[in-house]
């Protein structure tokens, strides 16, 4: 189960510091994609608050894999996954309002609920 648990942590982690850093860095190239895949015109996100979800995208990310473990145990994973599934709770509400698929926003969501989940047996 363990090796489960971080293969989904490191593939959770792979696609935050991504969408994080196209938020971050490449906000105008993500506006005009996501305008042009969408009937319902401008994105509604200014360039702040993207880059405000993307930091905490990547800090979710690093929190998800650092090796470093508090008492008690996997605390700052089950944290960081929590929080990451906030984040996509948010993003489904986002992602409905504008009438597009919140698919992917879901299985984060429930890969999150299954790290918090199976980082707390012990």
């Amino acid at each position: 189960m363990n090796i489960v648990l971080w293969i989904v942590q490191f593939i959770m982690a792979g696609v935050f510091v991504f969408t994080g850093v196209s938020k971050v860095v490449a906000y105008p190239q993500l506006v005009s994609l996501v305008e042009a895949h969408n009937k319902r015109g401008r994105i509604g996100m200014s360039r702040g608050l993207a880059a405000q979800v993307g930091l905490l995208e990547m800090i979710g990310a690093v929190g998800l894999v650092l090796p470093y473990d508090f008492w008690p145990p996997h605390i700052l994973v089950r944290l960081a996954a929590g929080g990451l599934a906030l984040l996509m709770v948010i993003a489904v509400i986002y992602h409905g309002r504008r009438q597009e698929h919140a698919t992917p926003s879901i299985v984060l969501f429930l890969m999150a609920l299954f790290v918090i989940v199976g980082r707390s047996q012990r």
